[in-house]
C-alpha cells in the first residue's frame, strides 16, 4: 500500500496513541488494587500492543490481514466496592476514569482516520481497531458501574 502524506501523519498519531495506551494500561495494572481490575488492564494492554503492531505494519505499507492476535478481554465483573468511599476505591476509580478518557480519545482519533484513508482494506483494519477501542471503553464503564464508581 502506498501511503499519502496525510495517511503517514495520521499513522504517526495513531502509533503515538497506541504507545500511550500500552504504557498507561501497563502502569495502571501495577497500581490497581482490585485483582480483577489488574487482570482487565493487563488483558487490554495486550490488545493495545497488537494495535501498535498493526499500525507499525501499516506504516511500512502492509495492511495486516487480521488486527488482533490477543484474546478479547471479558467482562462479568464482581463488585468488590460498595457505595462508600475507601482509599483503594478512590485510587481504582481514578485509574478507570483516566483510561476511559484515553479510550474516548483513541476511538475519536480512529474515527477521523477511517474517513481519511484511501484504501478500503486500510479503512477496514482501522475500523476493527476502533471497535476494539470502543469495547475497552465499555468494559471500563461496566466495571465502574458494577463498583459504584460511575454516576
Amino acid at each position: 500500500m502506498q501511503l499519502t502524506q496525510k495517511e503517514s501523519g495520521l499513522l504517526k498519531d495513531l502509533k503515538d496513541q497506541e504507545k500511550l495506551c500500552v504504557d498507561k494500561y501497563t502502569k495502571h495494572a501495577d497500581a490497581a488494587h482490585d485483582p480483577q481490575l489488574k487482570q482487565l488492564f493487563t488483558q487490554i494492554a495486550d490488545v493495545e500492543r497488537s494495535h501498535l503492531k498493526a499500525i507499525t505494519s501499516m506504516e511500512s505499507g502492509t495492511v495486516p490481514s487480521s488486527v488482533s492476535d490477543a484474546p478479547a478481554p471479558q467482562g462479568g465483573f464482581t463488585a468488590i466496592y460498595g457505595a462508600g468511599e475507601t482509599d483503594e476505591k478512590k485510587a481504582d476509580t481514578y485509574l478507570c476514569t483516566d483510561l476511559l478518557a484515553t479510550e474516548k480519545h483513541a476511538s475519536h482519533l480512529y474515527d477521523t482516520c477511517i474517513f481519511e484513508f484511501c484504501t478500503e482494506d486500510a479503512r477496514a483494519a482501522l475500523n476493527t481497531i476502533q471497535k476494539q477501542e470502543q469495547l475497552h471503553g465499555k468494559l471500563l464503564y461496566d466495571y465502574m458501574s458494577k463498583n459504584s464508581m460511575y454516576c
